[in-house]
């Protein structure tokens, strides 16, 4: 999904878990915010959360960046799909962490790649993560297909 900073000290990761089914359109799915992450404005402690939902479908990338690193809504839904905090740091130390993230998301070799199976894919991208800072202790589930593509 996308490695999203706002301000300094507010960092997310979104990991995609799979659970395909079909008959949905992914054109009308909701894309609002779950109200799970904490709002920057009032929020002065580092928080730092991983995010993940099933995914129903695969939308074709028709020539889209595959990795983005922006500012966005970072707990919007999944194209319908609720997302649910897998893993969350907040205050002393999360900086670290977040400076990590930060380096290992501008590290990811497949930037400009995207298969969904084996990988890469956004879970590719998440174990990436994962590897390259263990102090997140960051295991994605069995369902995250591609996980595995990482080296």
């Amino acid at each position: 999904m996308i490695l999203l900073k706002q301000f300094s000290a507010f960092i997310l990761i979104g990991v995609v878990l799979t659970g395909c089914t079909s008959g949905k359109d992914w054109r009308a799915a909701s894309r609002e915010p779950a109200g799970i992450a904490p709002d920057p404005s009032i929020t002065s402690e580092a928080v730092l959360q991983v995010y993940g939902a099933d995914a129903w479908g695969w939308r074709g990338r028709r020539g889209a960046p595959v990795m983005q690193i922006k500012q966005d809504v970072p707990d919007r839904y999944w194209f319908g799909e609720r997302p649910k905090v897998i893993k969350e740091y907040r205050g002393e130390g999360v900086d670290a962490l977040i400076n990590a993230v930060e380096k290992a998301a501008n590290s990811y070799p497949w930037k400009n790649r995207y298969t969904v199976f084996p990988g890469p894919n956004s879970n590719t991208f998440t174990a990436w993560i994962a590897k390259r800072v263990p102090e997140l202790e960051l295991e994605l589930p069995l369902s995250a297909i591609g996980k595995s593509y990482v080296d």
